[in-house]
């Protein structure tokens, strides 16, 4: 028959080299060729593009393994031995700071000793990532907004490296659990709390949306200061401008939603003041309200907040939030295929935003003046700032989103735009790499010679010493016994504490041990 298939075109015969023919465009076997869409392609190349934050965070954790106690870990670490999480949480409360939750989360990771400190930043980390793709799908989700399989993921996997490693001390945002559970890991639970209010839709999930606010923010409230301050600022803008913002029908909700998280932090916030810790704090600091808002203070705070803000603005790797916004607004879609308009208002809601930002963060420098002086502002308090750097993160992608947005509107041509931005997601991440591994190198060399000491001091310990040398072991800044020239002996009774003995003596200088 004239329309049969010739013999000689079966594309399942090799040719003389033995080969499959690839070229017949029905494929192999006569079945049709598999191509890859533009929308298969997109999410490829985006997915792609979220390994190297990743590998970021997966090298982070692995270098974690090295990581020893040190600073105020030496003081944690006896109490939860001796007495448990529950002795650790009376001592908060009655003697250092008043933070309740804090010092379950302290206690969580100290129960398990040196091994805690190790997997710390493991855990920390995945659930950052965790807690930031989440909102990120069900923020999307709740604006009705379709993007690429694989986007989520990389905008919150840029989020968290940004986050985390972009800092000027990686090892107290990071790798040491005690500034980590008192000023990284708070703005990402307070984040955590939000999925509820994404996801609600019936009168139920509304309500457990408010039960969780409600509870979020009486833990916020004792976990840190700073980061309260940063959840009731933002809460605030977002009661205020709701009128503005936010169709009438759930208006109201998002009102008694944030009117919940807000009762819920000054709950919490009254506890925590009213607490024997802290008032035992702000006394050992001078850090009563009448010294916070003296006028020479508050100068100084002004002065170190903007020498704060500069230092970050000035941070380059920061740009990779802008990028990562960019190919969100350049890459989502209406489920109709309509490309979005930026939201009526969105003018005011940026400024809005923008000042919340500024406010929070100048009245948690505020709070930290009278115990950091003018070292506030200086790279060894970097820790401090993260209570509202992950809004700052934040902002940053949504800015991005904006311009991106705008951007698909004026021109059908965005492809340049898209590799400059792929481009720059990648050049963010060298320079936290070459910080972590420069820090890999000191974490092996301490954790060498802190276990080397660590069996030198169980051994005389054992022997029945009472009095031994210590080698101060000093990595990013860290406290450690007889720092300043030898004239602080802090944390010097906690390491006697932890290992049984009196006291222990400089090990550096000649009449150690006398």
């Amino acid at each position: 028959m004239s329309d049969s298939t010739p013999e000689s075109a079966a594309p399942d015969r090799p040719d003389a080299t033995g080969r499959l023919d690839l070229r017949d465009p029905r494929g192999v076997a006569g079945r049709p060729r598999r191509t890859l869409g533009p929308d298969a392609r997109t999410s490829i190349w985006v997915t792609a593009l979220a390994l190297p934050p990743l590998a970021l965070l997966a090298a982070a954790a692995w270098f974690g393994r090295s990581v020893r106690p040190g600073a105020d870990d030496w003081c944690f670490l006896p109490v939860v031995r001796d007495h448990g999480v529950t002795g650790l949480v009376g001592k908060f409360y009655f003697e250092d700071n008043g933070r309740v939750v804090n010092a379950v989360l302290v206690g969580a990771y100290a129960k398990f000793q040196v091994a805690g400190h190790q997997w710390f930043g493991l855990v920390s980390g995945v659930l950052t990532l965790t807690v930031l793709w989440a909102a990120t799908v069900l923020a999307l989700r709740r604006l009705r907004l379709t993007v690429p399989r694989g986007l989520p993921l990389l905008v919150s996997a840029m989020a968290t490296a940004l986050f985390l490693f972009v800092t000027p001390n990686t090892y107290k945002t990071f790798y040491w659990p005690a500034a980590s559970v008192s000023h990284t890991m708070p703005p990402v639970l307070a984040c955590a709390a939000l999925l509820p209010f994404l996801v609600a839709r019936s009168r139920r999930g509304k309500s457990v949306a408010l039960a969780v606010a409600l509870c979020a923010g009486a833990v916020i409230g004792t976990l840190s200061e700073e980061t309260a301050i940063v959840v009731v600022v933002g809460l605030a803008t977002v009661f205020l401008l709701s009128c503005r913002a936010t169709a009438r029908p759930s208006r109201r909700f998002l009102r008694l939603w944030c009117a919940a998280g807000i009762s819920g932090v000054v709950a919490g916030g009254l506890v925590l003041i009213a607490s024997p810790g802290s008032n035992s704090r702000r006394g050992r600091f001078g850090a009563g309200t009448t010294s916070m808002v003296a006028p020479e203070s508050l100068a100084s705070s002004l002065r170190g907040f903007g020498e704060i803000a500069l230092s970050v603005a000035s941070t380059w790797q920061y740009a990779g939030a802008l990028a990562v916004g960019v190919l969100l607004g350049l890459l989502c879609g209406r489920p109709e295929g309509s490309p979005p308009r930026p939201p009526a208002g969105w003018f005011l809601t940026a400024c809005a935003a923008v000042a919340a930002l500024l406010v929070s963060g100048f009245l948690c420098t505020v709070i930290a003046y009278p115990v950091f002086q003018d070292r506030v502002a200086a790279p060894s308090a970097a820790r401090l700032w993260n209570d509202y750097l992950l809004v700052y993160v934040a902002l940053l992608i949504g800015a991005g989103a904006l311009l991106g947005s705008a951007a698909r509107l004026r021109t059908r041509r965005t492809g340049p735009l898209q590799a400059v931005c792929a481009v720059l997601c990648v050049l963010v991440c060298f320079a936290p790499a070459l910080t972590l591994l420069d820090l890999d190198t000191d974490l092996r060399a301490r954790a060498g010679k802190w276990d080397a000491q660590d069996r030198r001091l169980r051994e005389g310990a054992s022997a029945g010493a009472r009095v031994l040398p210590y080698e101060p072991l000093v990595i990013s800044q860290m406290l450690e016994p007889f720092s300043r020239r030898g004239r602080s002996y802090w944390p010097g009774g906690c390491v006697a504490d932890y290992y049984r003995i009196d006291r222990v003596t400089d090990a550096s200088r000649p009449s150690a041990g006398d």
